[in-house]
């Protein structure tokens, strides 16, 4: 099934007798695998408003992500959450589209200053599991009133209903991008540079380690104010070593790197995606093992181990949770593949999703 409009979306739904496997762009492969009959957003296309001077911009749900960014870029403007494209880690082919990055509230380097996917959603439109259409929040973030249900909806992974339409407020393209790099900084080092740099008054927009060590501290601004706070921030850094500069055009391409975990896409296992404490991503890879990217100032941990491999064995203890990202049909099957949910916030759950497809039609399963 392939609608092309919410109607038609909402028909699909409504008529189901069975599960639906919900899917955008096919880029992604989240939770267990599910079977049932192919429900698919793609055709759900188009900017139904963009208003470069009140920073807002509503898309439907099919729309693939480069149109929208594309959409955005003519104007000097995007998505303030850097969303990450999956098929260089996954291996996959498809189309990213904006539903499915709101299906899996994907976020990228930028979280750790303008917050996740959720953070930039300022209104939804979705078809529940009974067929029901139905709209929360608006164009404006003081018209988001009663159940949050925008929020909600980012990482649903479509089981509470299949977006059709999102509102998303927008930002201004900063005018100018430096990065300082320190090479070499073991995971513990790493973690103290990077807490040294966010908690400067500098603006870092982006603090990652690479697996091979290296360390990367994004700078965004107006020209003139990018250039005084990097001489500020490497004075900052003096005590971990001499800060490489890496101008604008290789800044945007390491960070893009960083941002779609690309280093790990040819590295043979299982990925995890573990989100801790920064202050714990240290302990994480000593315990871990194998290849690992740290963002968010280490409080994201991209994480290679061998196929089969469950994480949070090793992890015991740590606070957190971790998510496996990549791996086989029967590894997923046979793994939690979300990180398994405290039994108050399990109980809170399994009551949205009674109440929001009480039929169990939606991606049944793929949670749990």
């Amino acid at each position: 099934m392939r609608p092309t409009t919410e109607t038609e979306l909402a028909e699909a739904i409504r008529g189901a007798t069975g599960p639906l496997v919900v899917r955008g762009g096919g880029t992604r492969r989240p939770g267990r695998p599910v079977t049932g009959a192919v429900l698919e957003t793609g055709e759900l296309l188009g900017i139904t408003l963009y208003d470069p001077g009140a920073l807002t911009l509503v898309v439907r749900a099919g729309t693939p992500l480069a149109e929208v960014e594309a959409a955005l870029r003519a104007d000097h403007q995007m998505l303030p959450f850097e969303p990450m494209d999956h098929r260089a880690l996954l291996g996959t082919e498809g189309t990213p589209t904006i539903g499915g990055v709101v299906a899996a509230n994907v976020s990228g380097p930028r979280r750790v200053t303008a917050g996740a996917c959720r953070d930039s959603m300022i209104g939804v439109r979705f078809v529940d599991g009974t067929g029901r259409v139905i709209r929360n929040g608006g164009r404006v973030m003081k018209n988001v009133t009663g159940y949050d249900l925008v929020k909600l909806m980012a990482g649903s992974y479509g089981t509470l209903g299949v977006v059709s339409e999102v509102a998303f407020k927008v930002l201004p393209i900063p005018e100018a991008e430096v990065s300082l790099a320190l090479d070499g900084l073991d995971p513990g080092a790493a973690v103290a540079a990077m807490a040294a740099a966010l908690g400067s008054p500098y603006g870092v927009s982006g603090a990652a380690r690479e697996p091979g060590g290296r360390v990367l501290l994004r700078l965004e601004g107006l020209a003139g104010s990018v250039a005084h706070r990097v001489q500020a921030l490497a004075a900052v850094l003096g005590p971990f070593g001499t800060c490489a500069r890496i101008e604008a055009a290789g800044s945007r391409a390491s960070w893009a790197a960083i941002r779609d975990a690309a280093a790990l896409g040819p590295v043979e296992g299982d990925v995890w995606r573990v989100s801790v404490k920064p202050s714990d991503a240290p302990d994480v890879l000593a315990r871990a093992g194998g290849t690992a990217l740290m963002d968010w100032g280490g409080g994201l941990v991209w994480v290679v181990q061998p196929e089969g491999t469950d994480l949070r064995a090793k992890l015991d203890g740590i606070g957190g949770h971790a998510t496996l990202v990549r791996a086989s049909e029967a590894t997923r099957a046979r793994l939690p593949v979300l990180h398994p949910e405290p039994e108050p916030l399990a109980r809170l759950a399994a009551g949205l999703r009674a109440k929001f497809d009480p039929r169990g039609v939606l991606n049944p399963g793929l949670m749990g």
